[in-house]
């Protein structure tokens, strides 16, 4: 578990293709791994990863192929930033919402604005995610825990103070960009808990009838 506050922003500095799975080799600038041994986790972008090596302020981490294929961490390459957190510890503050690490699916910045001292993104996510997406409520961008401004659709507003944007990669992002999205877990348990007994059932969505059928409706 993570909280989606940023301790650190790492440089990918090795590559590894291995099959169809890969590993990543991270620089973690003014990020202390001293603490950190073989098995801990950490979140690279939002993606929650397993430490496989530790090198000085490098740390190593296998990515599956199922990780690849849902997150832009098939994009990266030498030289990317990536947001780093350590996992949650009981000690830890939760300056931010619970953040699991395992990304719902990949968004497109469509556009950065200046708003007064801070930057307002518009962000699109996919369309099976926007139901999750509620205005005032949480949602995690590569890994940063963040405060829904505005729902459109499928489109979404946050807006990123000047501290953030410093000491996160979304100073940087620019539109166009492809940005991991993690929603929030109320909302996905929510959903399944409101199938009731035909959540056994193979392929069985929420809809109306079956909210009926449940006695929710």
């Amino acid at each position: 578990m993570f909280t989606g506050i940023i301790q650190s922003i790492g440089r990918i500095c090795i590559l590894e293709s291995r099959g169809i799975d890969s590993r990543l080799c991270i620089e973690a600038i003014g990020f202390s791994l001293e603490q950190v041994g073989l098995g801990d986790s950490i979140a690279v972008n939002g993606v929650c990863l397993t430490v496989v090596d530790v090198n000085g302020n490098r740390f190593s981490a296998d990515v599956s192929r199922e990780s690849l294929s849902r997150t832009t961490l098939q994009e990266m390459t030498i030289d990317s930033q990536v947001n780093l957190e350590k996992a949650l510890t009981p000690s830890t503050p939760i300056g931010g919402h619970f953040v699991s690490g395992h990304v719902d699916g990949v968004a497109c910045v469509k556009s950065k604005k200046p708003d007064g001292r801070s930057v307002r993104f518009q962000i699109e996510a996919p369309d099976n995610l926007a139901k999750y997406i509620a205005e005032k409520g949480s949602i995690c961008v590569d890994g940063i825990s963040l405060t829904v401004n505005k729902v459109n659709g499928s489109g979404f507003d946050v807006n990123i103070v000047p501290h953030t944007l410093t000491v996160t990669t979304l100073g940087a992002t620019l539109p166009g960009q492809r940005v991991n999205l993690e929603v929030d877990l109320l909302a996905r348990y929510i959903e399944r808990l409101m199938l009731g007994e035909r959540a056994a059932i193979p392929n069985v969505s929420v809809s109306r009838d079956n909210l009926h059928r449940a006695g929710f409706l």
